[in-house]
């Protein structure tokens, strides 16, 4: 459901991207112009009887010939510009396509019902109606357009279900999305019945009643930082184009299940509620479709019944009959027996909210109908993953040429999976991946069952704790960064956070004679009793080296939950995830069960369990034969790539041997994990011969507030931008939480930086050009906690203004937001409080103070030194790109020399204290004088004064961290 970008269809100038032997191959084109419309679309209303419209755009190719249509769907939190560049180049390639945002998103009406038959559902029909009236549009008969449906995670489930209720749609391309919403949101890993070969290589019959809430993700869409109620604001810019109202006949309001309530009429020529910034309707008869309108402001704009299940089940941690029913409404499953449109099925194997077990039961239940069906396993998903964006646009092309357009190219329903690189390193979380196909795959698009494999497994009985309310609890799958925490797992022996001591049992296979393929889900059989009558438990299987590093698959884990045990306890067969792993010679299979996982609900109490293994002691491992694509069916392609690879190799032959020299190097260093930021001999010299810095070396901890000082020029800048991959050093390094810092480096994604002033997109608001900034990473809406960043930038309504507008002041408080966003765990700001008034400064210093409190780090760049003073824990102090000192703010204070001399005769004793060795900066002040003595004893000072015949009143220091800065610089500039 998460708003995540998908690859649907190619954008830019590439035809085509065809993985070749390892290496992409562009071909480039230009195409025809464009046309869009920009529409308001009466579609059903909400209970309360409130109008509702949806915001849509449709695209035409500048061609008078009819044409096939596309219908694109987007995630959660989303809209429809998120699908702009995807439904442009489709229409350059010949189609027509229509892009909408859906109710309860942007500034479409409405609420949120997830996917509801008698909601989103019903308003995807009226969309399939709107392009039977255009004659733009290819028809195969009276009201029934050539069309195809594509959309990703939310996106993915409206389209199963779309197909499923309206029989005109000809094809679609469903990605990453669930097949039951019960399964999904409540996952039970432990099978019912007596465990077979498994049907396909995903397969999954869970164990009747609910498993464990997924706690953590269901938060992700209802908290306010993740809620539509922020992010899904989508929509206040976009393309431009004529506006028109879709005219139509009355449309009636309908129930949840599509049941028709009573009529909300729209006759031709409406223009539709007005809507203000925040996506809420103005106008009269829209009252029920704005933000929170329906719900408690906690749920932003979901539905009154979604709402209340939400807050229902994170109370409690169970779902009512009533919740479960709410959610099966919502599922393909329901309904998969009805879809007969040919279906291009693409599941994330990096992905803990729809693992590709929903993906597998999907694609069972179509193919079941005997409809054609495609089946890839992406290294990609909700968790992150691989970037394969552009070889899954070329297959949904491909796809859709073959059935919408009927071109006559075969059609290629291989089972295709991603193996990612065995040699992944803690740092490198996008590594090469390996594409393998099958002709098809085995319970799918070929005969089943699975082949399998049986490996023994040992260990004693053990006994294992649940602590009280869950709490430590082991620390898998985050959403959105289960790619991340596997790749770190790699780095260090043992389970590492994924098992918390006394609460994991573990079993192991011997060591592999050969290497194993293992594509799609293992399986298993414990002996589980329990001091409970019930038990949550976390099944997982790791990887194991030889040196003992553990590394488990994408971060996912299986849960189970389990109901009427007793202290004698029982057997239960369990599926582990599925995974596409290639496991080494020497290598082991280490199978863990867990109590606690912090991205699930736990049981309140404490509880013991006893682990065993079943009477036959052996872990089932699919495996499905496979080759490496190559050509990607382009095989007139292959002669010339080949060639070019040859060349690539006999060219790259001597920058191998450079290449592993640098991956030793870059690997990361497992004692500086803990560590934010390490700089170790850092210099940076220019052609033209000037240094920037030199000889730099420091250590930064978490939680600490750090002032990078020094007058202009002292390499402060610099610093930070080599710190952010933006220039590369002339020698040294710099390490982030271990990982060396390099142009693009994974371990950035972790830091959040504001350097050398803004950079924004004038033509569009603070608020757009904080999401488009959030958009362009990739990762979820739910994890920018734009919230936060907007709190942080204290712009009030000005948000929505167009930056051009903006002062400087209000440029650099929307760029610190920026910089903010997703909450980094390191946050490096360069002079962030140029342009804030002082009140601004003062917010800015708490701002700060509290993010640090959380453990984050701050670096800042500053010349404001009473500032830095006030909100700093630690200086770093640089003059001509040098280190000159560096240390806790207090003991930086306290080394100051100043002193403060009360006297009678102010001149004379200025006179007087100016000839003593080591005096400097001798200033009179109103009673006195003040001065800096370096390596002159203060006695010496009181003595001379005395000799001349002066009244000393008093000597006292006086410390601050401007005095402690001149001491170290001021002499030196």
């Amino acid at each position: 459901m998460v708003r995540r970008r998908t690859a649907l269809i190619g954008t830019g100038a590439l035809a085509a991207v065809v993985a070749v032997t390892g290496t992409a191959v562009a071909v480039s084109r230009s195409g025809p112009a464009v046309h869009e419309q920009m529409l308001r679309v009466p579609v059903g209303a909400e209970p309360s009887g409130a109008a509702v419209s949806l915001d849509a755009t449709l695209y035409t190719p500048d061609s008078r010939t009819p044409a096939p249509a596309v219908l694109l769907a987007h995630g959660f939190g989303g809209s429809k510009y998120e699908l702009d560049s995807d439904a442009r180049d489709l229409a350059r390639r010949g189609y027509v396509v229509l892009t909408y945002t859906a109710r309860g998103f942007g500034v479409s009406g409405g609420d949120i019902h997830l996917d509801a038959p008698g909601y989103e559902i019903a308003d995807a029909r009226r969309m399939v109606d709107l392009l039977a009236d255009r004659p733009e549009v290819l028809k195969d008969g009276q009201g029934d357009p050539r069309v195809g449906v594509a959309g990703g995670s939310y996106g993915g489930a409206l389209t199963l279900l779309l197909a499923a209720t309206d029989p005109r749609v000809d094809a679609i391309a469903p990605q990453i999305t669930w097949n039951d919403l019960r399964q999904a949101l409540f996952p039970q890993f432990a099978v019912a019945g007596a465990a077979g070969p498994p049907a396909s290589p995903a397969a999954l019959t869970p164990a009747d009643g609910p498993g464990v809430f997924k706690r953590m993700w269901a938060g992700v869409f209802f908290s306010p930082s993740g809620s539509p109620a922020v992010a899904g604001l989508s929509g206040s810019v976009g393309p431009t184009g004529s506006a028109a109202t879709v005219s139509g006949t009355p449309v009636p309001a309908v129930d949840r299940s599509g049941g028709v309530t009573g009529s909300a009429a729209r006759g031709s020529g409406e223009t539709g509620p007005a809507i203000d910034r925040s996506g809420n309707s103005t106008a009269s008869g829209a009252t029920g479709s704005g933000l929170g309108a329906t719900g408690p402001a906690s749920c932003g704009r979901f539905a009154p019944d979604v709402c209340a299940a939400y807050q229902q089940v994170a109370t409690t941690g169970r779902p009512t009959p009533q919740i479960l029913d709410l959610l099966w409404q919502s599922s393909p499953a329901r309904l998969i027996d009805r879809i007969h449109a040919p279906t291009l099925l693409a599941q994330g194997e990096a992905d803990s909210l729809f693992p590709l077990s929903e993906g597998d039961a999907n694609a069972r239940g179509i193919a079941a109908n005997g409809t054609p069906v495609k089946v890839v396993w992406e290294g990609g998903g909700h968790d992150g993953g691989l970037d394969e964006t552009d070889r899954l646009r070329s297959l949904t092309l491909a796809w859709f040429d073959h059935y919408l357009k009927r071109d006559g190219t075969p059609v290629d329903t291989r089972f295709e999976v991603t193996v990612p690189s065995a040699a992944l390193s803690a740092q490198d979380t996008r590594p090469a991946a390996v594409v393998r196909a099958a002709p098809g795959e085995p319970g799918v698009s070929s005969p089943g069952p699975v082949p399998t494999t049986t490996l023994p497994l040992t260990g004693r009985p053990q006994v294992i704790s649940a602590p009280a309310g869950g709490s430590p609890a082991a620390v898998t799958s985050l959403p959105g960064v289960g790619a991340q925490l596997s790749a770190l797992s790699r780095s260090g022996a043992g389970l590492g956070l994924s098992a918390m001591p006394g609460q994991v049992a573990t079993f192991q296979t011997a060591s592999l004679g050969t290497g194993l393929g293992v594509v799609g889900s293992s399986r298993v059989t414990l002996h589980v009793a329990a001091s409970a009558p019930d038990a949550t438990l976390f099944v997982q299987l790791y990887d194991v080296a030889a040196d003992g590093s553990a590394v488990l698959p994408m971060a996912l884990v299986s849960p189970v939950h389990l109901d009427g045990l007793t202290p004698a306890g029982r057997d239960v067969t369990v599926t582990l995830p599925a995974v596409v792993r290639d496991v080494a010679a020497g290598h082991r299979l280490r199978l863990a069960v867990s109590t606690t996982d912090q991205a699930y609900a736990l049981p309140a109490d404490p509880r013991t369990y006893r682990i065993s293994l079943a009477d036959d002691p052996a872990l089932t491992v699919p495996l499905v034969a496979t080759t490496t694509l190559a050509g990607g069916g382009l095989s007139d392609l292959l002669p010339w790539a080949l060639g070019l690879l040859g060349l690539v190799l006999a060219v790259g032959a001597g920058a191998a041997v450079a290449g592993r020299r640098r991956q030793r190097a870059d690997a990361p260093e497992p004692e500086l994990a803990e560590f934010p930021l390490v700089i170790r001999g850092l210099g940076k010299a220019y052609g033209d011969g000037f240094r920037a810095v030199s000889d730099l070396s420091l250590t930064v901890r978490p939680g600490w507030v750090l002032g990078l000082l020094g007058p202009n020029g002292a390499g402060k800048t610099t610093t930070l931008r080599m710190a952010m991959g933006l220039i590369r050093p002339s020698e040294g390094e710099i390490r982030v939480f271990g990982h060396r810092v390099t142009p693009g480096a994974a371990v950035l994604s972790r830091v959040g930086s504001f350097v050398e002033g803004p950079g924004f997109l004038p033509h569009v608001s603070g608020l757009e050009n904080l999401r488009l900034f959030w958009a362009a990473t990739g990762r979820p809406a739910g994890q920018a906690h734009l919230e936060e960043a907007l709190e942080v930038a204290g712009l009030g309504e000005d948000v929505h203004r167009r930056v051009k507008t903006y002062s400087q002041g209000m440029r650099q408080r929307l760029a610190i937001a920026q910089a903010m966003l997703g909450l980094p765990d390191l946050l490096l700001l360069d002079e962030p409080t140029n342009g804030l008034d002082p009140p601004q400064i003062r917010e800015m210093r708490d701002v700060l103070a509290r993010y640090a409190a959380t453990g984050r780090t701050v670096v800042v760049s500053s010349h404001l030194l009473a500032e830095v003073e006030q909100t700093c824990s630690h200086v770093v102090v640089m003059h001509g790109g040098r280190l000159v000192a560096q240390g806790p703010v207090a003991e930086l204070v306290g080394a100051a020399t100043s002193l403060v001399v009360d006297v009678d005769d102010p001149v004379r004793a200025a006179d007087v204290a100016g000839k003593l060795p080591g005096a400097r900066q001798v200033e009179i002040t109103g009673t006195g004088l003040v001065l800096q003595l370096v390596g002159t004893p203060r006695s010496q000072l009181v003595r001379a004064l005395v000799e001349a015949g002066l009244q000393v009143d008093r000597v006292a220091p006086r410390h601050g961290l401007e005095e402690a800065f001149l001491a170290l610089v001021g002499q030196e500039g």
